[in-house]
């Protein structure tokens, strides 16, 4: 099925259907087909992003970046996700839209301890991206799976981290994590250099190394420049 789901995004037509007005950036939702077969889908147009002091433009990327990174890690919490230059507003990432139970997000879904470990997977990932706005509404629940999405603001070169899961701060990495990890550090996916900077990657293999070395995951640091927190925090 995610094959099929990868075939349909990377080469299926792209109809829009609504925009979502949540968002800071222009998110539209699409219907994609294929050879009669059709999907939701989110699309994140670079003509409809607002510039960033910080970040370059193409956030985009970054959205693709994390799926590689979560498939990569073996984890399977971004939903697929690829880039098509052919978007109706131009270049773009196009996600498969996950129906998500709008009443649950992070500080609902923690409260389940089977919960935990998924979560502990999820702080690892989002340590070793540099996700720098983990909001608890960026965690879904649909159909019993967790899914993690809005990765534009990861893989900065410098320390970033802003997260509302810091529950799990100082827990051991599990034995799996650390290995999926050690492996993104010794060989990267090839796809990550058409997406980011060299400098980018060479620092996501760094951040992942130190994390193995490290043996937990992190804690917030509280002399940062910027809170370890995000605003708002769903």
């Amino acid at each position: 099925m995610t094959s099929r789901v990868d075939e349909i995004l990377r080469l299926g037509e792209i109809s829009i259907e609504a925009r979502f007005t949540n968002s800071s950036n222009t998110t539209l939702l699409v219907e994609v087909t294929l050879e009669g077969e059709a999907i939701k889908a989110v699309h994140k147009p670079e003509s409809g992003e607002r510039p960033l002091w910080d970040f370059p433009s193409g956030l985009w990327r970054r959205e693709v970046a994390a799926h590689v990174v979560s498939d990569a890690l073996g984890l399977g919490m971004v939903p697929p996700t690829v880039a098509r230059e052919d978007g109706p507003l131009g270049p773009g990432s196009l996600q498969l839209y996950v129906n998500e139970d709008p009443e649950q997000h992070y500080f609902t879904l923690r409260e389940d301890l089977g919960t935990h470990e998924r979560f502990r997977q999820l702080a690892a990932f989002d340590a070793v991206t540099n996700n720098s706005d983990r909001k608890s509404g960026h965690v879904l629940l649909a159909d019993g799976e967790l899914w993690a999405i809005d990765h534009g603001l990861c893989f900065h070169v410098e320390d970033k981290l802003r997260t509302v899961i810091w529950d799990f701060a100082g827990d051991p990495l599990s034995e799996t994590s650390a290995r999926a990890l050690v492996g993104l550090v010794d060989d990267p996916p090839d796809e990550l250099l058409d997406l980011l900077s060299r400098s980018e990657v060479e620092a996501l293999r760094w951040r992942a190394g130190s994390l193995v070395e490290s043996g937990v995951l992190p804690e917030p640091d509280e002399d940062a420049p910027w809170p370890p927190y995000p605003w708002p925090l769903i």
